[in-house]
């Protein structure tokens, strides 16, 4: 099996669980919906709960019934009174009755509760546990109440309701409506939303008690044969709610199955093509570095195939962003790799050359030397031998010197130069260099000063090193100066943080031109009692040993007044 196939059927059998876990939140996600509306009717209408939801509100203890506090608020917001009572028809417990609560309910009373109703009341009850006790919520008939308030204004014989401002308030408040009917059903008078009726039928009497959710209450007055009808919709926009709910997701459970089983389909494809495309994509990148191509593989313009126009990481790779991080610092250090081998065969190329061509001069005097003194054609004396012989070794202790500072410099270049610091108190180790130049008799014509710091000062230096970047600045302030030259050497500090070196002369200085090639490789000053000798390479190799360290330098010089060479170092 390959591995597109291999990620198909493993990405069948994931959706095929995220399907099943889906199916399991629908199912319970319509069981907390029935149980939501089921909970939100019974705080809007007490007398549509559930048994379990007044059984969670009633409790009995020592033969007292005790209500919840919230179900005491919905009953008192509904303008209704709880009454329990046990199977004998006492009186447990009661909350917000209209009247005297009874001690005890006579049978008939429980008799009408239950198979009908009273005309000023409307009752629900609940059976609640196995001994049983029984909760009753009661509530007032609004009908009947207008209709006691409205029937004695009523002018029978000349058929006019005769309504008052405030019933007429009481029944726009409620939505209510009232009319006055003929004994043959004509409505001769009437208020509300009822009032476009003209005439009743038999049949459309017997129906008006399912007219919007409600029964009319009705007053009968005996001498006129007449009667009133008063009805007050009834408010079941949460019972039509859930009902609709249940029907269109009964409707829908069939297409429901059939769009989830497409989208598993689909899904399965999706998925084999998000998650088989960048592994591809993975392999194609290690195949590339494992043929020497490091790079990421590009799209058609050349962008990595991993990244959106943005430079952010497309989301299908998202997944794998940890193996891409591994592969992309994979890439970087093979390209680092790469060119720093490009970067060290160009250096050695260039030093072979630089040797070739520093060591061309001195050979070719000691060639020329070597065959003067061999020729049998002059006899030369002993003082030109011995001065012939000196040149020669001048010349051979410059080849040295030039191949030890090409090779330290090919050593800097490539970061192969190992230093190896310690802590160093600087001012005994300068006064020690300072010293080797006085006691010289070479610089007798020269004169040299130290001023050391005035507190103990240390710095992680490597004492080999540092002491050839002192021997360096100090012996081109002697070479390239007139004899006489004051060179002093300071030490000083910044704020706790930096150490600062001094190497001042008072020599003949440096113009610009100079100034700015002075840690250039193989540039050599020049002074009118040298030869142009030396290797060129001291500054270079000086600016490079103190950036080793840490440190940096700079040089401020004018012609005739002298140079300054600045070196701060971090302090240990």
């Amino acid at each position: 099996m390959n591995i597109h196939r291999r990620f198909i059927f493993q990405f069948f059998v994931q959706l095929i669980t995220v399907f099943v876990l889906f199916f399991i939140i629908l199912i319970s996600f319509w069981a907390f919906l029935g149980f939501s509306m089921m909970d939100f009717e019974s705080k809007q209408d007490l007398s549509k709960a559930e048994d379990y939801f007044v059984s969670d509100h009633v409790s009995f203890k020592d033969g007292k019934a005790v209500f919840k506090e919230e179900l005491k608020r919905l009953a008192k917001e509904q303008n209704g009174w709880l009454l329990a009572i046990n199977e004998a028809g006492d009186v447990l417990g009661t909350f917000n009755m209209p009247d005297k609560a009874p001690k005890k309910l006579k049978k008939s009373e429980i008799a009408a509760i239950t198979y009908g109703e009273s005309s000023e009341a409307h009752y629900t009850y609940w059976k609640i546990g196995t001994k049983p006790y029984f909760v009753l919520f009661g509530k007032a008939k609004a009908e009947t109440k207008l209709l006691n308030q409205i029937s004695p204004r009523v002018d029978w014989k000349q058929q006019k309701l005769n309504l008052s401002e405030n019933a007429e308030n009481e029944l726009s408040r409620k939505n209510a409506w009232v009319q006055l009917i003929t004994p043959t059903g004509t409505v001769v008078d009437g208020y509300g939303t009822k009032n476009q009726r003209n005439k009743y039928s038999v049949k459309e009497l017997f129906a008006e008690q399912d007219t919007e959710g409600s029964t009319p209450a009705v007053y009968f007055d005996p001498n006129t044969e007449s009667a009133i009808l008063l009805g007050i919709p009834a408010d079941n926009k949460a019972s039509t709610l859930e009902k609709s709910l249940f029907e269109s997701l009964n409707r829908s459970l069939i297409i429901i199955f059939v769009m989830a089983f497409l989208l598993l389909l689909w899904g399965t494809l999706w998925y084999a093509r998000k998650f088989g495309v960048p592994l591809l994509t993975l392999m194609k990148w290690i195949q590339n570095l494992g043929r020497g191509l490091y790079q990421e593989p590009a799209d058609v313009y050349g962008r990595p195939v991993t990244l959106s126009r943005k430079g952010k990481l497309k989301r299908k790779f998202r997944l794998y962003k940890e193996l891409i991080a591994t592969l992309t610092q994979l890439t970087e250090t093979l390209q680092q790799n790469e060119k720093q081998q490009r970067i060290m065969a160009n250096t050695r190329e260039e030093w072979i050359s630089g040797l070739s061509h520093d060591l061309k001069t001195p050979l070719s005097s000691i060639s020329g030397y070597a065959q003067m003194l061999a020729s049998n054609d002059y006899t030369w004396s002993e003082k030109e031998t011995k001065e012939f012989a000196l040149i020669m070794a001048e010349k051979s202790d410059y080849m040295m010197d030039l191949l030890e500072d090409l090779t330290l410099t090919y050593r800097l270049k490539n970061n192969a130069l190992p230093i190896a610091k310690m802590p160093t108190g600087l001012n005994e180790f300068i006064r020690r260099i300072i010293i080797h130049y006085i006691n010289d008799p070479v610089y007798q014509d020269r004169t040299f000063h130290f001023i050391p710091h005035p507190e103990s000062i240390t710095a992680s230096i490597d004492p080999k090193w540092f002491q050839r970047i002192l021997d360096n600045i100090i012996a081109n302030a002697i070479k390239y100066n007139p004899p006489g030259t004051a060179i002093s050497v300071s030490l000083s500090s910044i704020e706790e943080h930096l150490i600062v070196i001094n190497i001042k002369d008072d020599g003949i200085g440096m113009d610009s031109a100079t100034l700015g090639k002075l840690f250039s490789r193989y540039y050599r000053g020049t002074h009118t009692g040298e030869t142009g000798s030396g290797s060129g390479l001291g500054m270079a190799i000086t600016k490079q040993l103190v950036h080793l360290h840490g440190g940096t330098i700079n040089v401020q010089s004018e012609p005739q007044i002298g140079t300054l060479i600045r070196i701060m170092l971090p302090v240990d």
